[in-house]
């Protein structure tokens, strides 16, 4: 994890003379015995500076070495879970004690940051490979097409506080002030499950469930929401519906009513 050895002045200014008598940076190499990148960043500096002498650094220099910021790079890009204290552990093995600040101010100025972790659903390789293959399907729709589609899902609204995990920038001990905290009530304060559609002209109708839905229940729901929303958006002939591979969208009894309807249904 230490520092390379630097090359005398004297070597440098031989690279230079050799670059200006028209050498390489690979035949520059192969005489001096040096490497490559080394010959073109001494050649690449004098061309910008017109000199081969280090330039005094502002500040004070850094603990961690570019070698040992190529190693925490490599780790956190192979396991991007890899913890500050993992990090801390492996550039004191390697030689080097710093803090958890150090590591994150050197992975900050690479510009990575500790954040939360997004939830994503679950997809297996089947899942993937249909969607991969409907987006390849679909690749050269013409835009026109997708205006004909009317989209529907259902979804789950919280009453009251989030689910998902909030973050603030805060000083030290305000966690208590109101702009830093999140209401929340005792037991909880439910929720309501919503259908919904919406197409390129708009958004159609909204239907709250307040029971559990089943295939009948489904039927009955697109029977007093679906074509009037149609209707409302004015969708014309030959518009799409589409919803995903829910049960309750695939049953028998849901199939037969889009079939008795003639209603034609993305796949």
């Amino acid at each position: 994890m230490g520092k390379t050895k630097e090359l005398s002045k004297d070597t440098r200014d031989k690279i230079v003379d050799l670059h200006k008598a028209g050498k390489g940076y690979g035949a520059i190499a192969k005489q001096l015995g040096e490497k490559r990148t080394t010959v073109g960043a001494i050649v690449r500096k004098w061309k910008r500076l017109m000199m081969t002498v280090n330039v005094p650094w502002t500040g004070a220099p850094r603990k961690i070495s570019p070698r040992g910021v190529s190693m925490m790079l490599r780790m956190v890009k192979n396991q991007p879970r890899t913890t500050r204290e993992e990090l801390v552990n492996a550039v004191k093995r390697a030689g080097t004690i710093v803090s958890k600040a150090t590591i994150n101010n050197t992975l900050r100025r690479h510009g990575l940051k500790s954040c939360i972790a997004r939830k994503v659903p679950l997809l297996k390789s089947a899942h993937v490979q249909a969607r991969l293959k409907f987006a390849r399907d679909h690749l050269d729709d013409p835009e026109e097409s997708w205006e004909k589609v009317l989209w529907s899902d259902e979804t789950k609204v919280e009453l009251f506080g989030l689910n998902s995990i909030c973050c603030v920038w805060r000083k030290k001990n305000d966690e208590y002030h109101p702009y830093n905290t999140i209401p929340t009530v005792k037991h909880g304060a439910g929720s309501i499950m919503l259908w919904g559609c919406f197409s390129a002209q708009g958004t159609g109708r909204l239907h709250c469930i307040k029971e559990r839905m089943n295939g009948a229940m489904y039927c009955d729901i697109l029977g007093k929401n679906l074509l009037p929303s149609v209707r409302a958006l004015k969708m014309g002939r030959g518009w799409v519906f589409q919803h995903d591979n829910d049960p309750k969208h695939t049953a028998r009894k849901t199939k037969e009513w889009l079939r008795k309807k003639h209603i034609k249904v993305l796949e």
